[in-house]
């Protein structure tokens, strides 16, 4: 069953891998570079300073410092224990696919989609109650851990798990961040 669940996720790589063209290659190079989200996560880090002020929206910044360092470390473990191939360096699908990059670390789960869905996660559950539309923010890792599968490092159930990992993540961080905030806020 697993083997068949790997199979019809390396069938859809391949079929979303080629619906892409040359004349879309750059923008999806630019979207999968997470230095280029800088202005969203200066608009983010805007809002928070604009309602927590400058004390309590340093430490919630420091906070998300914090997050993106343990998602990063994280989905590293996961990747070095579970050790799947990218579809880039797997000899059974590489031939028929898109190659725009060539990352070698492991593929499982993809560390694109669980951060940024985390810190998605994470930031709107702190503004859910202040901004009707905070929710949009979901675009950038929908969009972001695409540009993944565009690219062909990662395969479509490393970045469903990714982003049911960040949802889960940012849940609990969120919960532990209240829980533990009002120490924080002193």
């Amino acid at each position: 069953m697993l083997e068949n669940i790997l199979e019809k996720d390396r069938s859809l790589l391949v079929y979303l891998n080629n619906l892409g063209s040359e004349q879309w290659d750059a923008f999806w190079l630019f979207i999968t570079n997470q230095f280029n989200w800088i202005p969203l996560f200066l608009f983010v880090f805007f809002l928070i300073i604009r309602k927590f002020g400058w004390k309590k929206g340093g430490i919630i910044i420091l906070t998300m410092a914090v997050l993106v360092a343990f998602s990063d470390q994280f989905t590293n473990l996961i990747k070095d224990s579970v050790g799947r191939l990218r579809p880039n360096n797997d000899p059974g699908i590489q031939h028929l696919l898109r190659k725009l990059i060539n990352p070698q670390s492991p593929s499982f789960i993809s560390g694109h989609a669980t951060t940024s869905t985390f810190f998605v996660m994470y930031t709107v559950l702190l503004f859910r109650k202040t901004y009707k539309y905070i929710w949009l923010l979901f675009l950038f890792p929908a969009v972001f851990a695409y540009s993944r599968v565009y690219l062909g490092v990662h395969f479509p159930l490393d970045i469903i798990c990714g982003i049911l990992t960040g949802i889960l993540l940012g849940n609990l961080y969120y919960r532990l961040i209240k829980k533990i905030g009002p120490k924080l806020f002193v």
